[in-house]
């Protein structure tokens, strides 16, 4: 679900962020997102910055070729450009490389684009000026956020497209959107009392190279996905007491005797939410054998996805607190110029793995959540009424959400397709192997946006299952996440329109706000 930016004053004080280039974590994520930081760089940070900007400045002034600084780009990098003309050079990169399409980025990955493009310059390996810098962290503070077509870039040298759409704000040209209206670039800056920069040496470069618009996309997807793998749990336990499953398959011996560390996590918090349940004592002896799959192996299933989600998160803070500019700066220890080093940073392959990983088991999470939701309306599974219906024929109950969650299962089949696997050789054959991180990272979102709409389908449908087993009460912990679940989603009779009611059980995922009701050890 989209995100709106809240007022200060709703949300309380902002968050200071002090950059450096190395420390930011997945808890900053959705601040950062939701416009609710301050940025500022740590007093090494500014150190640093001003380092390598001498560096730079020497290459400048003396005879040695340094890429980016006093050449051109890509096919061009032989082409030597004199003193006079490197301010130049660097305005029309911006201006160049500025050629994506398609529908605008969304404003909570914006705000995580300029965040992680202001800590890898912090870094102090881009030779950036500090004055340029600062006018990146003044729009982060005033919100002033750059308008950048999605569609574009293939993850080489960088997110180039993209990230030259937002460096073309600090230049006064471009697009951006201050207080919710759009404006030039140079008017969004002046409406907050800022002035466009020139940029100088290398700068235009360091701005645009690395993939910061990947990484947005793929940090904004991983939060939600968070999320919405602590609410499949609570989901599915409602589930589960609505269809008289059986506690066993989340007995810890189970768990014990295959030791992965998702798996566990999910048996353990599964446990915690039906402890104390009269639903399930009152079928103790029913003599049902075995669940479905879809209900038994609920710690299988979601527990391998937390443990892909560790190793995303991993690679994406680890990618988040890089340099990844080309070329880049190392200032000397003690005496020298320092080096200007060629490389391959700004490569997108770490991120565009993890983007298709998250897809990959993000669809699967919704797969599982639609089995479920099947065998809530289907009678010959359920042993209650035909979609939930209250009069059999004259109702379809909940028949077509079913049929939504299904679509949207199918759609997230083929977007897990993944995109890394696809290169497409660039920039007259240079960059000869790509990664196609931006598009496995915009994929990974938008499968998260459906996973968020299946499982508040299948919260919709359980906690009128659930119903049925009233006045038995389920434990106390999931009594607490049903609550809040029906403050959101009251209990309403007979057909309807049921597109509101997805709408809001969606929010309800996408927020994690079942899982804080529950308050699981």
């Amino acid at each position: 679900m989209a995100r709106k930016k809240a007022p200060t004053g709703e949300r309380g004080k902002p968050r200071r962020l002090r950059l450096d280039g190395h420390g930011l974590q997945l808890a900053d994520f959705a601040p950062i997102a939701e416009g609710r930081v301050r940025v500022a760089l740590t007093s090494d940070a500014k150190r640093a910055v001003r380092r390598a900007e001498r560096v730079v400045g020497a290459a400048l002034a003396g005879d040695r070729t340094a890429y980016g600084i006093n050449t051109g780009f890509g096919r061009f990098c032989n082409v030597k450009i004199s003193p006079r003309q490197v301010r130049r050079l660097q305005q029309n990169i911006v201006r160049s490389h500025g050629a994506a399409c398609g529908p605008d980025i969304p404003d909570p990955v914006v705000r995580l684009m300029l965040v992680f493009r202001a800590n890898a310059l912090a870094s102090g390996n881009s030779g950036i000026r500090p004055e340029t810098l600062q006018l990146l962290l003044d729009m982060i503070d005033h919100d002033v956020l750059p308008r950048i077509p999605s569609q574009g870039s293939v993850g080489a040298s960088g997110d180039l497209a993209p990230l030259a759409h937002l460096a073309q704000v600090l230049i006064g040209e471009g697009w951006a959107t201050v207080e919710g209206k759009r404006l030039r670039g140079r008017a969004a800056l002046r409406k907050v009392g800022l002035e466009p920069v020139t940029l100088g040496a290398k700068e235009g470069l360091s701005l645009i190279n690395g993939v910061q618009t990947s990484s947005a996309y793929l940090a904004d997807a991983l939060v939600r996905a968070r999320r919405a793998f602590d609410t499949a749990d609570i989901i599915g336990a409602i589930t589960l007491e609505a269809l008289l499953g059986s506690a066993t398959p989340f007995d810890p011996r189970i768990q014990d005797v295959r030791a992965h560390g998702g798996q566990a996590v999910v048996a353990r918090r599964v446990r915690a939410l039906l402890e104390g349940s009269a639903i399930l004592e009152s079928h103790a002896d029913c003599g049902r054998v075995q669940d479905a799959y879809s209900l038994r192996c609920i710690p299988q299933v979601h527990g391998a996805g937390r443990d892909a989600l560790d190793f995303i998160e991993r690679t994406l803070v680890t990618e988040v607190n890089s340099a990844t500019d080309n070329p880049l700066v190392f200032p000397a220890d003690g005496a020298g110029e320092g080096d200007i080093l060629s490389g391959g940073n700004f490569h997108g392959a770490p991120i565009g793995y993890a983007a298709d990983l998250l897809g990959i088991i993000t669809a699967d999470l919704a797969s599982i959540s639609e089995r479920r939701i099947e065998r809530l309306v289907n009678p010959d599974l359920s042993g209650l009424s035909p979609f939930l219906s209250r009069q059999e024929g004259l109702e379809s109950g909940y028949m077509m959400a079913q049929v939504t969650a299904a679509s949207l299962v199918s759609e997230n089949k083929v977007h897990a397709h993944p995109a890394s696997v696809d290169t497409v050789p660039t920039s007259a054959g240079t960059e000869d192997h790509v990664s196609m991180s931006t598009i496995a990272a915009r994929k990974a979102s938008q499968i998260v946006r459906n996973a968020e709409y299946v499982l508040g389908i299948e919260l919709m449908i359980a906690l009128d299952a659930l119903e049925t087993r009233r006045p038995l009460r389920s434990g106390k912990a999931l009594e607490r996440a049903i609550a809040a679940g029906r403050a959101e989603l009251p209990r309403v009779h007979g057909d309807r329109n049921l597109s509101d009611e997805i709408e809001a059980a969606a929010g309800i995922v996408s927020s994690g706000s079942l899982d804080a009701a529950a308050r699981l050890r």
